[in-house]
């Protein structure tokens, strides 16, 4: 998968987990024990989420790439 959104990856001290945030994608998170494994899951994740929305007949956002907040 040829994933385009913005990834937010951090690492959380309290879940022992890095985090993925796909800030485009409302709601849409994913983990892993390892980076790697956090952006393996958040490709899955970001599938699943676009499969629904189009199940759901809503639309899919177009991936603008780095997102800048003031």
């Amino acid at each position: 998968m040829n994933i385009r959104y913005e990834l937010i990856i951090y690492w959380s001290e309290e879940d022992q987990a890095f985090i993925v945030e796909v800030p485009e994608l409302s709601g849409c998170m994913a983990d892993g024990e390892s980076y790697q494994e956090a952006v393996q899951n958040a490709e899955i994740v970001i599938q699943e989420w676009i499969e629904t929305a189009q199940q759901l007949g809503r639309t899919i956002p177009k991936p603008k790439g780095r997102l800048l907040f003031a």
